[in-house]
């Protein structure tokens, strides 16, 4: 008896994650078998002439200046996850006090992360316009003659995606840290105060250290979803101007659905892949030696 209603047991749970186990196999595995393959040929949309190249698109992409310079944008672009997760950090510490609608301003912090990405691309062009924008106009009217001309140059671009994505994630973060506050406990914090520590000193060496778990989750995460990010970009600037904007999953994007070479297409995705493997590996051997739990 005992033992059929294991066998039942065992079959329901196989009936729950039948479905999501599918979706696993013919959403990710397939697709990155294929790919993988496709790495190895020359293959492009609607070309029925596909043949094996060996190891040539390895080496295109090694020759390739626009893979580095998609590769430096790309480290650029990832500036942005450390500053968020810390204004985020330090946001919801502010908002976890007792503040005059404080519930309203955590909608208002949060708003942008469930905001449409179009509509936060097109918000962001008028306010970064080099001429008519608020922003260069409130430069100008303190006294700045020549302020950047963000988004329409080659050396100001990628520094105003990442105030852009910044702004963007913030809300999430600070989300996630506040539910992190809520379990430090308050007598900790009472005794640290009637120890005569300032409230510096309990945000560096007490909150700072017992939300450490908190923090390289949101790194981790923040890390693999920046570096796999590319609509935002692309509906701002298309990777321009000049290609100071594109990065590796914009460059992925446009040799596959721009230029439909998908083998070509197929190698940098794998490259994007190996180089969000080495950045977790890194940052779980890192880890021990500042995340407390």
């Amino acid at each position: 008896m005992n033992n059929n209603w294991m066998s039942r047991q065992r079959l329901l749970g196989y009936v729950f994650i039948g479905p999501n186990m599918l979706g696993v196999l013919l959403f990710f595995l397939i697709p990155a078998v294929y790919s993988f393959v496709l790495m190895f040929t020359n293959y492009k949309f609607m070309n029925p002439n596909i043949g094996f190249v060996g190891f040539d698109n390895i080496a295109r992409l090694l020759d390739d200046p626009l893979f580095y310079l998609s590769l430096r944008n790309t480290l650029l672009f990832l500036l942005a996850v450390p500053v968020s997760i810390g204004l985020g950090f330090v946001t919801a510490v502010i908002l976890n006090q007792r503040l005059y609608l404080k519930k309203l301003l955590r909608g208002l912090y949060f708003m942008p992360y469930i905001t449409s990405g179009v509509a936060v691309a097109f918000v962001w062009m008028l306010l970064f316009h080099p001429k008519q924008g608020p922003i260069n106009g409130l430069l100008r009217s303190i006294g700045l003659e020549n302020p950047p001309g963000w988004l329409s140059t080659t050396t100001s671009s990628m520094f105003a995606i990442d105030i852009i994505w910044v702004w963007f994630m913030l809300g999430y973060n600070m989300i996630i840290y506040m539910a992190a506050l809520q379990e430090v406990s308050p007598e900790l914090l009472e005794a640290a105060k009637i120890d005569g520590a300032r409230r510096g000193q309990i945000l560096r060496k007490i909150l700072w250290p017992l939300v450490s778990p908190t923090t390289f989750l949101l790194l981790i995460t923040g890390l693999i979803m920046t570096i796999k990010t590319f609509g935002i970009i692309q509906a701002i600037t298309q990777g321009g101007p000049g290609n100071s904007t594109t990065i590796l999953s914009l460059y992925v994007y446009q040799n596959a659905f721009r230029y439909y070479d998908m083998g070509y297409a197929a190698t940098i995705s794998w490259a994007l892949f190996g180089i969000i493997l080495i950045i977790t590996l890194l940052q779980w051997i890192g880890q021990k030696k500042w995340v407390h739990y």
